[in-house]
Protein backbone atom coordinates (compact mmCIF):
# COMPACT_ATOMS: atom_id res chain seq x y z
CA UNK A 1 0.00 0.00 0.00
CA UNK A 2 1.81 2.85 -1.43
CA UNK A 3 -1.10 5.79 -1.03
CA UNK A 4 0.55 9.24 -1.00
CA UNK A 5 -1.62 12.31 0.39
CA UNK A 6 -1.86 15.25 -2.54
CA UNK A 7 1.41 17.31 -3.36
CA UNK A 8 -1.26 20.83 -2.06
CA UNK A 9 -0.42 20.01 1.34
CA UNK A 10 -1.42 17.69 4.30
CA UNK A 11 -3.79 14.99 4.14
CA UNK A 12 -7.59 15.52 5.14
CA UNK A 13 -8.17 11.90 5.34
CA UNK A 14 -8.54 11.47 8.60
CA UNK A 15 -10.65 14.71 9.49
CA UNK A 16 -13.66 12.41 9.48
CA UNK A 17 -15.45 10.15 12.07
CA UNK A 18 -14.35 6.51 12.41
CA UNK A 19 -17.83 5.32 11.44
CA UNK A 20 -17.54 6.08 7.76
CA UNK A 21 -14.23 3.97 7.49
CA UNK A 22 -16.06 1.13 8.96
CA UNK A 23 -19.61 1.70 6.55
CA UNK A 24 -17.00 1.94 3.56
CA UNK A 25 -15.20 -1.92 5.29
CA UNK A 26 -18.12 -3.19 5.17
CA UNK A 27 -19.82 -2.04 1.79
CA UNK A 28 -16.75 -3.19 0.46
CA UNK A 29 -17.31 -6.59 1.65
CA UNK A 30 -20.99 -6.84 1.15
CA UNK A 31 -21.33 -5.92 -2.67
CA UNK A 32 -22.78 -2.34 -2.13
CA UNK A 33 -19.81 0.16 -2.08
CA UNK A 34 -20.37 0.57 -5.44
CA UNK A 35 -24.09 1.78 -6.22
CA UNK A 36 -24.68 5.05 -7.75
CA UNK A 37 -25.77 7.05 -4.71
CA UNK A 38 -27.00 10.96 -4.03
CA UNK A 39 -26.06 12.79 -0.89
CA UNK A 40 -27.96 15.96 -0.14
CA UNK A 41 -26.56 18.25 2.42
CA UNK A 42 -29.18 21.19 3.82
CA UNK A 43 -30.86 22.56 6.44
CA UNK A 44 -34.15 21.44 8.08
CA UNK A 45 -34.69 24.68 9.77
CA UNK A 46 -32.61 27.91 10.35
CA UNK A 47 -31.12 28.66 13.87
CA UNK A 48 -33.84 30.49 15.95
CA UNK A 49 -34.61 34.00 15.30
CA UNK A 50 -32.51 33.94 12.12
CA UNK A 51 -34.42 35.10 8.80
CA UNK A 52 -31.71 33.19 6.28
CA UNK A 53 -28.83 31.56 6.03
CA UNK A 54 -25.22 31.98 4.29
CA UNK A 55 -23.32 29.39 2.57
CA UNK A 56 -20.05 29.85 3.25
CA UNK A 57 -16.41 27.57 3.15
CA UNK A 58 -17.29 25.93 -0.13
CA UNK A 59 -13.66 27.35 -1.48
CA UNK A 60 -12.13 25.76 1.61
CA UNK A 61 -14.26 22.54 1.15
CA UNK A 62 -13.07 21.81 -2.39
CA UNK A 63 -9.57 22.21 -1.72
CA UNK A 64 -9.73 19.94 1.38
CA UNK A 65 -11.31 17.21 -0.99
CA UNK A 66 -8.74 17.68 -3.28
CA UNK A 67 -6.36 16.68 -0.39
CA UNK A 68 -8.37 13.68 1.36
CA UNK A 69 -6.15 11.17 0.29
CA UNK A 70 -4.97 8.37 2.30
CA UNK A 71 -0.97 8.40 2.79
CA UNK A 72 1.41 5.84 4.55
CA UNK A 73 0.58 7.42 8.04
CA UNK A 74 -3.02 7.87 7.14
CA UNK A 75 -2.91 4.11 6.64
CA UNK A 76 -0.50 2.72 9.30
CA UNK A 77 -3.72 4.50 11.54
CA UNK A 78 -6.53 2.95 10.26
CA UNK A 79 -4.47 -0.27 10.49
CA UNK A 80 -6.67 -2.52 13.20
CA UNK A 81 -9.75 -0.35 12.62
CA UNK A 82 -10.61 -1.44 8.44
CA UNK A 83 -9.35 -4.99 7.07
CA UNK A 84 -6.21 -5.29 5.01
CA UNK A 85 -8.84 -5.37 1.99
CA UNK A 86 -10.17 -1.81 2.64
CA UNK A 87 -7.16 -0.29 3.00
CA UNK A 88 -5.45 -1.52 0.15
CA UNK A 89 -8.83 0.31 -1.30
CA UNK A 90 -7.91 3.80 0.62
CA UNK A 91 -4.51 3.61 -0.52
CA UNK A 92 -5.42 4.42 -4.16
CA UNK A 93 -8.97 6.67 -3.14
CA UNK A 94 -9.57 10.02 -4.58
CA UNK A 95 -12.92 11.43 -4.71
CA UNK A 96 -14.17 10.98 -8.53
CA UNK A 97 -17.88 11.90 -8.37
CA UNK A 98 -19.55 14.85 -9.12
CA UNK A 99 -20.48 17.86 -6.61
CA UNK A 100 -23.30 20.90 -7.72
CA UNK A 101 -23.81 23.29 -5.03
CA UNK A 102 -25.21 26.20 -4.40
CA UNK A 103 -22.14 29.21 -4.76
CA UNK A 104 -20.39 30.55 -1.87
CA UNK A 105 -21.91 33.79 -0.68
CA UNK A 106 -25.37 32.56 -1.47
CA UNK A 107 -27.96 32.64 0.49
CA UNK A 108 -29.64 29.53 1.53
CA UNK A 109 -33.28 28.54 3.31
CA UNK A 110 -35.03 25.66 5.00
CA UNK A 111 -34.41 22.75 2.62
CA UNK A 112 -32.47 24.24 0.30
CA UNK A 113 -30.16 21.80 -1.47
CA UNK A 114 -27.23 23.64 -0.84
CA UNK A 115 -24.98 20.89 -1.52
CA UNK A 116 -25.56 17.59 -3.94
CA UNK A 117 -22.66 15.15 -3.95
CA UNK A 118 -23.05 12.49 -6.26
CA UNK A 119 -21.01 8.94 -7.29
CA UNK A 120 -20.41 5.45 -5.46
CA UNK A 121 -21.37 4.99 -1.73
CA UNK A 122 -17.84 4.34 -1.09
CA UNK A 123 -16.83 7.88 -3.02
CA UNK A 124 -19.02 9.88 -1.21
CA UNK A 125 -19.79 8.45 1.92
CA UNK A 126 -16.15 9.33 3.52
CA UNK A 127 -17.05 12.95 2.60
CA UNK A 128 -19.79 13.30 4.94
CA UNK A 129 -17.62 14.66 7.99
CA UNK A 130 -15.48 16.85 6.04
CA UNK A 131 -18.22 18.06 4.44
CA UNK A 132 -20.65 18.86 7.32
CA UNK A 133 -17.35 19.99 9.75
CA UNK A 134 -16.13 23.10 7.10
CA UNK A 135 -19.77 24.32 6.04
CA UNK A 136 -21.45 24.32 9.27
CA UNK A 137 -18.93 26.22 10.76
CA UNK A 138 -17.92 28.70 8.17
CA UNK A 139 -21.37 29.15 7.16
CA UNK A 140 -22.64 29.86 10.82
CA UNK A 141 -20.11 32.52 11.43
CA UNK A 142 -20.79 33.83 7.66
CA UNK A 143 -24.70 34.32 8.65
CA UNK A 144 -23.61 36.25 11.98
CA UNK A 145 -21.28 38.67 10.30
CA UNK A 146 -23.60 39.52 7.50
CA UNK A 147 -26.37 40.26 10.12
CA UNK A 148 -23.87 42.56 12.01
CA UNK A 149 -22.65 44.18 7.88
CA UNK A 150 -26.73 44.69 7.75
CA UNK A 151 -26.77 46.24 11.38
CA UNK A 152 -23.93 48.29 10.51
CA UNK A 153 -25.41 50.11 7.73
CA UNK A 154 -22.19 50.88 6.07
CA UNK A 155 -19.54 51.44 8.31
CA UNK A 156 -16.77 48.76 8.52
CA UNK A 157 -16.18 46.03 10.67
CA UNK A 158 -12.56 44.61 11.29
CA UNK A 159 -13.16 40.52 13.34
CA UNK A 160 -11.10 40.60 16.07
CA UNK A 161 -12.08 36.82 17.19
CA UNK A 162 -8.68 34.68 17.22
CA UNK A 163 -8.38 34.80 20.70
CA UNK A 164 -11.93 33.24 21.44
CA UNK A 165 -11.75 30.39 19.08
CA UNK A 166 -9.56 27.54 18.20
CA UNK A 167 -6.27 28.87 15.80
CA UNK A 168 -7.59 27.13 12.81
CA UNK A 169 -11.44 28.10 13.37
CA UNK A 170 -9.50 31.73 13.54
CA UNK A 171 -8.42 31.54 10.52
CA UNK A 172 -11.77 30.43 8.98
CA UNK A 173 -13.42 32.55 10.57
CA UNK A 174 -11.60 35.43 9.28
CA UNK A 175 -12.33 34.39 5.73
CA UNK A 176 -16.36 33.79 5.88
CA UNK A 177 -16.56 37.08 8.15
CA UNK A 178 -14.67 38.63 4.92
CA UNK A 179 -16.81 37.05 2.96
CA UNK A 180 -20.11 38.23 4.69
CA UNK A 181 -18.59 42.31 4.17
CA UNK A 182 -16.62 42.65 6.99
CA UNK A 183 -13.43 45.01 5.73
CA UNK A 184 -10.31 43.68 7.71
CA UNK A 185 -9.41 40.96 10.10
CA UNK A 186 -6.89 41.44 12.97
CA UNK A 187 -5.35 37.78 11.80
CA UNK A 188 -2.08 37.73 9.74
CA UNK A 189 -2.37 33.61 8.79
CA UNK A 190 -6.07 34.94 7.34
CA UNK A 191 -4.13 37.44 5.07
CA UNK A 192 -1.41 35.12 4.19
CA UNK A 193 -3.62 32.32 3.11
CA UNK A 194 -6.79 34.21 1.72
CA UNK A 195 -5.81 37.33 0.60
CA UNK A 196 -7.73 39.61 3.38
CA UNK A 197 -6.90 42.94 4.81
CA UNK A 198 -5.46 43.08 8.16
CA UNK A 199 -5.95 46.17 10.66
CA UNK A 200 -4.73 46.63 14.27
CA UNK A 201 -2.20 48.86 16.58
CA UNK A 202 -2.45 48.28 20.57
CA UNK A 203 -4.17 46.58 23.23
CA UNK A 204 -4.22 47.73 26.89
CA UNK A 205 -0.71 46.39 27.71
CA UNK A 206 0.93 48.60 26.03
CA UNK A 207 -0.52 51.60 27.44
CA UNK A 208 0.58 49.40 31.30
CA UNK A 209 3.62 49.09 29.69
CA UNK A 210 4.85 52.75 29.91
CA UNK A 211 5.03 55.30 32.76
CA UNK A 212 2.14 56.80 31.90
CA UNK A 213 -0.88 57.25 28.73
CA UNK A 214 1.33 59.75 27.17
CA UNK A 215 4.24 57.97 26.28
CA UNK A 216 2.33 54.83 25.27
CA UNK A 217 0.93 57.45 22.65
CA UNK A 218 3.76 59.25 21.85
CA UNK A 219 5.84 56.06 21.20
CA UNK A 220 2.97 54.56 19.15
CA UNK A 221 2.66 57.81 17.02
CA UNK A 222 6.24 57.61 16.43
CA UNK A 223 6.63 54.35 15.34
CA UNK A 224 3.38 54.01 13.53
CA UNK A 225 2.05 57.81 12.25
CA UNK A 226 -0.60 59.99 13.56
CA UNK A 227 -2.59 58.28 11.11
CA UNK A 228 -2.59 55.10 13.57
CA UNK A 229 -5.48 54.23 16.35
CA UNK A 230 -5.15 55.27 20.10
CA UNK A 231 -6.94 52.87 22.92
CA UNK A 232 -7.99 55.58 25.20
CA UNK A 233 -10.00 53.62 27.62
CA UNK A 234 -7.37 52.43 29.72
CA UNK A 235 -7.80 54.62 32.73
CA UNK A 236 -9.99 57.91 32.65
CA UNK A 237 -11.25 58.19 28.80
CA UNK A 238 -11.88 61.69 28.58
CA UNK A 239 -8.35 62.34 29.65
CA UNK A 240 -6.84 59.40 27.20
CA UNK A 241 -8.55 61.38 24.21
CA UNK A 242 -7.31 64.60 25.97
CA UNK A 243 -3.55 63.25 25.85
CA UNK A 244 -4.07 61.52 22.37
CA UNK A 245 -4.59 64.25 20.39
CA UNK A 246 -1.50 65.71 21.74
CA UNK A 247 0.54 63.28 21.27
CA UNK A 248 -0.50 63.11 17.52
CA UNK A 249 -2.40 66.37 17.09
CA UNK A 250 -5.66 67.06 15.20
CA UNK A 251 -4.54 64.19 12.45
CA UNK A 252 -5.15 61.72 14.81
CA UNK A 253 -6.38 58.91 12.85
CA UNK A 254 -8.88 57.06 15.15
CA UNK A 255 -9.26 56.37 18.74
CA UNK A 256 -10.58 52.92 19.88
CA UNK A 257 -13.13 52.57 23.01
CA UNK A 258 -13.19 48.91 24.35
CA UNK A 259 -15.94 49.26 27.48
CA UNK A 260 -18.33 51.48 29.39
CA UNK A 261 -21.45 52.71 27.63
CA UNK A 262 -20.39 52.98 24.39
CA UNK A 263 -22.80 54.60 22.90
CA UNK A 264 -22.86 57.67 25.63
CA UNK A 265 -18.78 57.46 25.28
CA UNK A 266 -19.20 57.81 21.46
CA UNK A 267 -21.38 60.93 22.21
CA UNK A 268 -19.11 62.45 24.81
CA UNK A 269 -15.64 61.60 22.57
CA UNK A 270 -16.58 63.03 19.29
CA UNK A 271 -17.66 66.00 20.71
CA UNK A 272 -14.45 66.30 22.95
CA UNK A 273 -12.91 65.36 19.58
CA UNK A 274 -14.44 68.49 17.42
CA UNK A 275 -13.63 70.38 20.31
CA UNK A 276 -9.77 69.94 20.67
CA UNK A 277 -9.81 70.52 16.71
CA UNK A 278 -9.44 66.74 15.63
CA UNK A 279 -12.86 66.76 13.39
CA UNK A 280 -11.57 64.08 11.43
CA UNK A 281 -10.41 61.75 13.84
CA UNK A 282 -12.97 58.46 13.27
CA UNK A 283 -14.32 56.95 16.59
CA UNK A 284 -14.01 53.07 16.96
CA UNK A 285 -15.97 50.72 19.25
CA UNK A 286 -15.28 47.50 20.52
CA UNK A 287 -16.14 45.11 23.54
CA UNK A 288 -18.59 42.20 23.03
CA UNK A 289 -20.62 43.55 20.34
CA UNK A 290 -22.75 41.83 18.77
CA UNK A 291 -25.54 42.58 15.79
CA UNK A 292 -28.09 44.03 18.07
CA UNK A 293 -25.19 46.00 19.94
CA UNK A 294 -24.25 47.10 16.75
CA UNK A 295 -27.37 47.86 15.66
CA UNK A 296 -28.49 49.52 18.87
CA UNK A 297 -25.64 51.95 18.05
CA UNK A 298 -26.65 53.30 14.61
CA UNK A 299 -27.84 56.66 15.85
CA UNK A 300 -24.27 57.15 17.63
CA UNK A 301 -21.11 59.24 16.06
CA UNK A 302 -19.15 55.70 15.07
CA UNK A 303 -16.69 55.23 12.44
CA UNK A 304 -16.49 51.64 12.61
CA UNK A 305 -16.71 48.76 15.14
CA UNK A 306 -14.45 45.81 16.16
CA UNK A 307 -16.24 42.67 16.88
CA UNK A 308 -14.90 39.26 18.16
CA UNK A 309 -16.45 36.33 19.91
CA UNK A 310 -19.74 36.67 18.78
CA UNK A 311 -19.05 36.54 14.97
CA UNK A 312 -16.32 33.72 15.70
CA UNK A 313 -18.74 31.81 17.58
CA UNK A 314 -21.60 32.57 14.82
CA UNK A 315 -23.50 34.68 17.55
CA UNK A 316 -25.33 32.24 19.73
CA UNK A 317 -25.47 29.66 16.45
CA UNK A 318 -22.25 28.12 16.38
CA UNK A 319 -23.31 25.80 13.63
CA UNK A 320 -25.75 25.95 10.78
CA UNK A 321 -27.46 22.77 11.47
CA UNK A 322 -26.77 21.20 8.23
CA UNK A 323 -26.87 17.76 7.74
CA UNK A 324 -25.56 14.94 4.48
CA UNK A 325 -28.39 12.49 3.69
CA UNK A 326 -28.09 9.81 1.07
CA UNK A 327 -31.60 10.68 -1.15
CA UNK A 328 -30.70 8.12 -3.73
CA UNK A 329 -29.40 4.91 -4.58
CA UNK A 330 -29.44 3.89 -8.23
CA UNK A 331 -31.60 5.96 -9.44
CA UNK A 332 -34.20 5.11 -6.78
CA UNK A 333 -35.07 7.81 -4.30
CA UNK A 334 -34.47 6.84 -0.53
CA UNK A 335 -35.17 9.10 2.41
CA UNK A 336 -35.34 9.08 6.44
CA UNK A 337 -38.93 8.80 7.79
CA UNK A 338 -38.27 8.96 11.52
CA UNK A 339 -40.41 11.67 13.50
CA UNK A 340 -39.24 15.18 13.33
CA UNK A 341 -36.21 14.29 11.33
CA UNK A 342 -38.30 13.16 7.78
CA UNK A 343 -36.19 13.86 4.30
CA UNK A 344 -37.65 13.93 1.20
CA UNK A 345 -36.02 11.74 -1.25
CA UNK A 346 -34.55 11.85 -5.30
CA UNK A 347 -31.90 14.16 -6.57
CA UNK A 348 -33.37 17.93 -5.99
CA UNK A 349 -31.91 21.12 -7.42
CA UNK A 350 -33.70 24.67 -6.65
CA UNK A 351 -34.95 28.08 -8.47
CA UNK A 352 -35.17 31.51 -6.87
CA UNK A 353 -38.24 33.47 -8.36
CA UNK A 354 -37.60 37.13 -8.70
CA UNK A 355 -40.03 40.02 -9.42
CA UNK A 356 -39.24 41.88 -12.44
CA UNK A 357 -37.99 45.02 -9.49
CA UNK A 358 -35.07 42.26 -8.48
CA UNK A 359 -36.90 41.36 -5.30
CA UNK A 360 -36.77 37.69 -4.17
CA UNK A 361 -39.91 35.98 -3.84
CA UNK A 362 -39.52 32.67 -3.49
CA UNK A 363 -37.18 29.25 -2.92
CA UNK A 364 -38.53 26.50 -5.33
CA UNK A 365 -37.34 22.89 -4.24
CA UNK A 366 -37.76 20.36 -7.07
CA UNK A 367 -36.37 17.08 -8.51
CA UNK A 368 -33.94 17.56 -10.32
CA UNK A 369 -34.92 15.69 -13.32
CA UNK A 370 -38.22 17.44 -13.91
CA UNK A 371 -37.43 21.35 -13.33
CA UNK A 372 -40.26 23.32 -13.41
CA UNK A 373 -40.57 26.47 -16.26
CA UNK A 374 -38.19 29.51 -15.30
CA UNK A 375 -40.21 32.56 -15.62
CA UNK A 376 -38.24 35.97 -17.05
CA UNK A 377 -36.19 36.99 -13.48
CA UNK A 378 -35.86 33.38 -12.12
CA UNK A 379 -32.61 32.27 -11.23
CA UNK A 380 -31.33 28.04 -11.03
CA UNK A 381 -28.77 28.60 -7.64
CA UNK A 382 -26.83 25.40 -7.38
CA UNK A 383 -23.70 25.49 -9.78
CA UNK A 384 -21.55 22.83 -10.95
CA UNK A 385 -18.42 22.17 -8.57
CA UNK A 386 -16.54 19.44 -8.87
CA UNK A 387 -16.97 16.67 -12.20
CA UNK A 388 -15.14 13.61 -12.38
CA UNK A 389 -12.97 14.32 -9.35
CA UNK A 390 -11.99 17.79 -10.86
CA UNK A 391 -12.73 21.10 -9.44
CA UNK A 392 -14.65 23.07 -12.39
CA UNK A 393 -12.93 25.66 -13.60
CA UNK A 394 -13.80 29.49 -13.38
CA UNK A 395 -15.39 29.12 -10.07
CA UNK A 396 -16.16 32.53 -8.10
CA UNK A 397 -12.89 33.81 -6.25
CA UNK A 398 -13.65 34.74 -2.58
CA UNK A 399 -13.79 38.74 -3.94
CA UNK A 400 -16.77 37.68 -6.33
CA UNK A 401 -18.49 35.16 -3.56
CA UNK A 402 -18.27 39.03 -1.33
CA UNK A 403 -20.00 40.65 -4.32
CA UNK A 404 -23.06 38.57 -4.95
CA UNK A 405 -23.91 37.95 -1.21
CA UNK A 406 -23.81 41.69 -1.07
CA UNK A 407 -26.48 41.61 -4.41
CA UNK A 408 -28.02 38.89 -2.45
CA UNK A 409 -29.02 40.72 0.16
CA UNK A 410 -30.23 43.51 -1.17
CA UNK A 411 -32.85 41.29 -3.28
CA UNK A 412 -34.25 39.73 0.17
CA UNK A 413 -37.47 41.66 1.11
CA UNK A 414 -36.57 44.47 3.57
CA UNK A 415 -38.52 42.60 6.35
CA UNK A 416 -36.39 39.73 6.27
CA UNK A 417 -33.38 41.65 7.03
CA UNK A 418 -35.30 42.55 10.35
CA UNK A 419 -32.87 40.82 13.80
CA UNK A 420 -36.22 40.29 15.32
CA UNK A 421 -38.02 36.76 15.39
CA UNK A 422 -39.85 36.28 12.05
CA UNK A 423 -40.40 33.35 9.33
CA UNK A 424 -37.56 33.18 6.82
CA UNK A 425 -37.06 35.71 4.26
CA UNK A 426 -38.37 33.98 1.50
CA UNK A 427 -40.53 30.43 1.79
CA UNK A 428 -39.49 27.39 0.73
CA UNK A 429 -41.91 25.74 -1.95
CA UNK A 430 -41.27 21.79 -2.79
CA UNK A 431 -42.54 21.85 -6.34
CA UNK A 432 -43.70 18.00 -6.91
CA UNK A 433 -42.77 16.67 -3.64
Amino acid sequence: MTGSPSSAGVSTALFTDRYELTMAATALADGTAHRHCVFEVFARRLPEGRRYGVVAGTGRLLESIERFRFGEQELAMLDGIVDDDTLSWLADYRFSGDIDGYPEGELYFPGSPILTVTGTFVDAVLLETLVLSILNHDSAVASAAARMVTAAAGRPIIEMGSRRTHEAAAVASARATYLAGFATTSNLEAQRRHGIPTAGTAAHAWVLLHDDELAAFTSQVKALGADTTLLVDTYDIRRGVELAVEAAGTGLGAIRIDSGDLGELARQARDQLDALGATDTKIVLSGDLDEYAIASLRAEPVDSYGVGTSVVTGSGAPTAGMVYKLVEVDGRPVAKRSESKESRGGRKSAIRRYKPTGTAIEEVVHQAENPPALGPHDRVVPIPLVRGGEQVSGLPTLEESREHLRAALVSVPWEGLKLSRGEPALPTVFEGM
